[in-house]
């Protein structure tokens, strides 16, 4: 069946714009933190839930959110999503102390967990299987700007406007797709007549636990009770959570997905990705308010030449996954990241050249995009279609988990190393956690390469199309 040309642009421009809103969320706040205490007040605690909060409830209840669109139907759960979001942000840019902006982040993430997990169903459903994998791709690729671009844009409008307008731009931008969304996107489920209650729950309390033990690990030590306690006791409901999907009639997350190498490599390697490119953003970022004196839009402007890369190269990054496949492509796109990041652990230094930091960063940049273009339809393609909308909730679960780890991780190396006193001791913390965040990334290259050669055959065409052997075909 065709589908109208009209049609799949307009569910890649909303879809697109929902992908953007949340994945500028998950950075925009780093730089605007000094200006929330001077206005808010706030020990150092608070401010780092004012980002941890997003990212915890965003995290958490990705899985329930793709659950209850399968349910209830992916588009009226898109629009629920938007609306949460998008009077959330209205709500965290009047928020009058610490605590109100903190409770309007977690609401937000609930927001986001609706969103995001959807876009890419959504957008699959929408789009013939020929071009799945260019539009699969783009949009990955909006999501990779948008993270990166993060620090830019929140630098940017506190310098200029004040940090309020880092929520406030969110209203717009929704008050305009809502009604575009209920009209123009077709509403889909996926094939469970009923929602599983019991494995929501237990998904939600387990990855609750871990995230949180995560994100307190760093200030309260990683051998302290509180940790210790929220970190087993979310492993031992999630492995309740496994027990419960084995073995009831209508699972919220079909387990089998798991025997799929494709599915089981990629999610490892967007876990292992975004731990080490958000942990190296968020103290690069720091790196040159702190120690290099920079301004928060003249450190957004620094970290440029990696975000802006992505706009020019990402293009090109489909005819070339033509030739070489998704796999390879993957792969190299984690290679580019590792290298970029372990060039600028090595030149590193308190008062380092920036012009010495550029190679690296364009490195780094077009590590990112090779890595996202492909990822997507290489994980809607391994499963079949009635199990998209989980497959998308699930590898965008473990990167958000990803990044939460990555910024624990990284940030109790720096401590470890080195403090905020000096611009030498800040630096002395920064080379190991930089090194530490080209490891991970290198692991998930070698898990990418765990990948079959040949990928799976496209599932999700509708009967009657020819099923093409290669998602490279379609990439």
């Amino acid at each position: 069946m065709s589908v109208p040309n009209r049609h799949v642009l307009w569910t890649f421009l909303c879809c697109g714009m929902g992908v953007a809103m949340v994945s500028l969320d998950n950075l925009v706040v780093i730089t605007a933190l000094p200006a929330i205490r001077g206005d808010l007040g706030g020990s150092i605690q608070e401010l780092e839930w004012t980002v941890n909060a997003y990212t915890l409830t965003y995290s958490v209840l990705m899985l329930p959110g793709a659950a209850l669109g399968d349910r209830f139907g992916r588009r009226r759960m898109f629009g629920i999503g938007m609306g949460v979001f998008v009077a959330a942000s209205a709500g965290a840019a009047l928020a009058s102390g610490i605590g109100a902006l903190i409770a309007a982040r977690a609401v937000q993430g609930l927001g986001a967990a609706l969103l995001m997990p959807l876009n890419m169903t959504i957008l699959t459903e929408a789009a013939p299987a020929h071009r799945r994998g260019a539009l699969l791709g783009a949009m990955s690729a909006v999501e990779g700007v948008a993270i990166a671009m993060g620090p830019l844009l929140g630098g940017a409008v506190v310098e200029h406007l004040s940090w309020q307008w880092v929520f406030w731009i969110n209203v717009p931008i929704g008050a305009v797709v809502l009604p575009f969304a209920r009209w123009k996107l077709a509403e889909s489920h996926g094939p469970r007549p009923r929602l599983d209650l019991v494995g929501t729950i237990l998904a939600s309390a387990g990855l609750f636990g871990i995230v949180f033990g995560i994100i307190h690990g760093h200030a309260d030590h990683w051998s302290s009770v509180r940790v210790l306690t929220s970190l087993s006791g979310g492993a031992v409901v999630l492995a309740a959570f496994v027990l419960w999907e084995l073995h009831t009639e209508l699972p919220m997350f079909p387990m089998k997905l798991f025997r799929h190498r494709t599915f089981s490599a990629m999610n490892a390697a967007g876990l292992l990705m975004f731990a080490g490119m958000f942990g190296s953003v968020f103290l690069l970022t720091q790196f040159f308010q702190g120690p290099q004196g920079y301004s928060p839009l003249e450190a957004g402007l620094r970290i440029l030449p990696w975000t802006a890369v992505p706009i020019f190269v990402a293009p090109l990054v489909g005819l070339l996954s033509d030739r070489v496949g998704s796999r390879t492509i993957v792969a190299l796109g984690l290679t580019f990241q590792a290298c970029g990041l372990g060039w600028i652990a090595s030149r590193i230094s308190p008062h380092v050249a920036y012009p010495a930091l550029v190679p690296a960063l364009v490195l780094c940049g077009l590590g990112m995009t090779f890595y996202f273009s492909p990822t997507a339809n290489m994980v809607m393609s391994a499963v079949d279609a009635g199990d998209r909308g989980m497959a998308s909730g699930a590898i965008n679960a473990l990167r958000e988990l990803g990044g939460v780890l990555g910024i624990a991780v990284l940030a109790s190396v720096f401590s470890a190393h080195g403090d905020l006193t000096s611009a030498d001791r800040f630096t002395d913390g920064l080379i190991p956690a930089v090194w530490t965040g080209v490891a991970l990334i290198a692991a998930g290259a070698l898990a990418v390469l765990a990948t079959p050669r040949r990928p799976h055959a496209d599932r999700c065409a509708e009967p009657g199309q020819a099923v093409p052997t290669s998602m490279s075909r379609r990439a």
